[in-house]
């Protein structure tokens, strides 16, 4: 018993510690975007490669390549309100749910936003995509250190979110715009989410399967500042299209992941029933 409680101790000692690393590197990201000085969107952005106009639609291609985000935003949710995903707690499927939402609604805006690219228009494509990454984020936190601290986070993550691309939006219209605290925000999820998959195992298996989310997002972003090059080489799709296909495919990972997993300790207790089924037969 002793042994048990000193490995229980233990593994508490190595979790806080692994959680202060988390914790500094929210802090540091918080005082850059405070403290660094303001970046202004550059107005070049908005002129992607493939202007093509098909269907009585301009900018086709970017357009309706955001289908991949509307399927896998509603497969996501009826996932996790069905029977289909392994919750060990009703709250846990908050997170995910409001990680789907986002996916869906960044269908929306970003489809509205490459009809007419412009800082307008691209608000309503930035602000999806902060609900999307603050609930995965938050879901990371409840599946790896605490569900409780994932699910009361989850608001304030949230708001956080979208005050970075108000506060954008605010900057832009008052002549002065900063785009860095949405930027330092978007890159903060992405690391944040790799820190926690190396640095805690999740309760549930398919635990690694983040990794593919991570793999995905990636490949997007590679996707985009090579757009025009794309294009040139394919003579087809522009890097940009593949970016959002790619970028869905994060989606689509989740839900495979969710679909999949199993609580760690239900697994344990089976793998054990089936030795010792095993064993019993030996005899």
């Amino acid at each position: 018993n002793d042994g048990g409680l000193e490995d229980d101790h233990t593994r508490a000692a190595t979790m806080n510690a692994r959680t202060r690393w988390i914790l500094v590197f929210t802090v540091v990201a918080l005082l850059a975007a405070f403290l660094l000085p303001a970046v202004r969107q550059p107005l070049e952005y908005h002129d992607f490669a493939d202007h093509r106009h098909a269907m009585g639609i301009d900018n086709f291609l970017d357009v309706v390549s955001n289908i991949g985000f509307l399927v896998s935003g509603i497969i996501g949710l009826v996932i996790v309100a069905g029977r289909r995903a392994c919750f060990a707690t009703p709250g846990e499927r908050w997170p995910y749910a409001v990680f789907f939402v986002g996916v869906l609604l960044t269908a929306l805006g970003s489809g509205y936003y490459h009809l007419a690219p412009d800082n307008e228009t691209l608000f309503w494509d930035r602000l999806p995509m902060t609900i999307a990454f603050m609930g995965l984020v938050a879901s990371q936190i409840v599946d790896r250190i605490n569900v409780r601290a994932g699910l009361a986070l989850l608001l304030p993550m949230l708001l956080l979110g979208a005050a970075s691309v108000i506060y954008w939006r605010i900057t832009e219209r008052m002549g002065a715009g900063n785009v860095l605290p949405y930027g330092i925000l978007q890159g903060y999820s992405v690391v944040i989410l790799l820190l926690l998959a190396m640095l805690n195992p999740s309760r549930y298996t398919r635990g690694n399967d983040i990794y593919w989310v991570f793999g995905w997002y990636v490949l997007s972003k590679v996707l985009e500042t090579f757009d025009a090059e794309v294009l040139a080489l394919s003579h087809f799709v522009s890097g940009h299209t593949l970016k959002h296909l790619a970028a869905a495919a994060a989606g689509f990972a989740v839900c495979y992941m969710l679909m999949k997993r199993t609580l760690k300790e239900d697994a344990s207790a089976v793998r054990s029933e089936g030795s010792l089924r095993g064993k019993s037969l030996q005899r």
